[in-house]
């Protein structure tokens, strides 16, 4: 099996880890992405870009990724379509191991993202990017005056449903029980003019054609048969994002919601190892977050590896 040294392995090859390639591979450090599978991210799905700044809203996220990839590849990363099984990060030298080979390190990036969580309904995963979406932050504003559907009833369903209400004509929320009734932000949003609750109902599935979602079929507890509801967009918060930590076991410690611990450096728990991304579980799971923590992470391994005490600046004044 081949054997590959490097400075840094990052492994994810996401905005999080595209920038933090972009950076190591332009402080001179030998730098390679391992990437699971590049049109499966978070920002691969997305059908549409329009807040990533300087970048025309005309852009969807995977050939926002491919811009990415494509200028990390350009200042020298190693970027490589491979599936991580394993870690040891025991020893100063960090292992990767992987069907196509053994990668060794000093400097370990976890980026692989927080799309664990698997696909819930049926016509979920069909229109994934399509009208399906787990990010109203990121879509809302291409459902302005249109139909959409929340399904969840847990806190970020509560607050993704706030958001669409702003651009949504109405926002069905499709709840299994009643929120509970000291839950003010989701009795906030029961207030809402533009918010149709369906209590104790489940979501059959999703359906659609080649131009994306078209409805969904729900049936509430205690009816006879089900219902369709025509509408174009679906956004589904089951269970949240699960940050893809299966690889690590319990070698670096974890904070209660599921995401890698780091401190101010993106550094975890463990000496020569970084977390960066939507593995953290932030709140806010934007790329241009995810890319702000691949550059922290970037200056914080320049200074790591070369011994520096202070972080070199990397820009140049005309």
């Amino acid at each position: 099996m081949e054997l590959i040294e490097a400075d840094v392995v990052i492994v994810g090859g996401g905005p999080a880890g595209c920038t933090c390639a972009l950076y190591t591979s332009r402080a001179d450090l030998k730098t390679v992405i391992l990437d699971k599978n590049p049109s499966v991210g978070a920002l691969a799905i997305t059908h549409q870009i329009a807040n990533y700044p300087g970048v025309s809203s005309e852009i969807s996220g995977d050939d926002l990724l491919t811009l990415m990839r494509n200028q990390c590849i350009q200042y020298g990363t190693d970027y490589r379509r491979a599936q991580v099984f394993s870690v040891d990060i025991a020893e100063d030298f960090k292992t990767v191991y992987t069907p196509e080979g053994t990668f060794k390190a000093k400097a370990l990036v976890l980026a692989t993202g927080a799309m664990g969580r698997p696909a819930s309904f049926e016509g979920e995963a069909d229109f994934l990017g399509r009208g399906v979406s787990y990010c109203a932050t990121c879509d809302g504003a291409f459902y302005k005056g249109r139909q959409v559907a929340v399904v969840g009833v847990n806190q970020e369903a509560v607050e993704e449903a706030q958001v669409l209400t702003k651009f949504a004509e109405t926002v069905h929320w499709i709840t299994s029980n009643d929120p509970k009734g000291d839950d003010h932000h989701a009795q906030s949003l029961l207030q809402q003019s533009n918010i149709k609750h369906w209590s104790k109902t489940r979501l059959l599935s999703i359906e659609g054609n080649e131009g994306g979602v078209t409805g969904i079929e729900i049936k509430s507890r205690g009816a006879e048969h089900s219902q369709n509801i025509p509408l174009e967009g679906v956004f589904v918060y089951m269970s949240g994002s699960k940050p893809i930590t299966d690889f690590l076991g319990d070698q670096v410690a974890f904070r209660e919601d599921g995401g890698v611990l780091v401190d101010d450096f993106m550094s975890t728990t463990v000496e020569g190892v970084w977390a960066i991304g939507d593995i953290r579980n932030t709140p806010f799971k934007q790329a241009v977050v995810a890319a702000s923590d691949g550059c922290i992470a970037a200056m914080a391994i320049d200074r790591f590896l070369n011994s520096r005490k202070i972080i070199r600046v990397d820009w140049v004044h005309s």
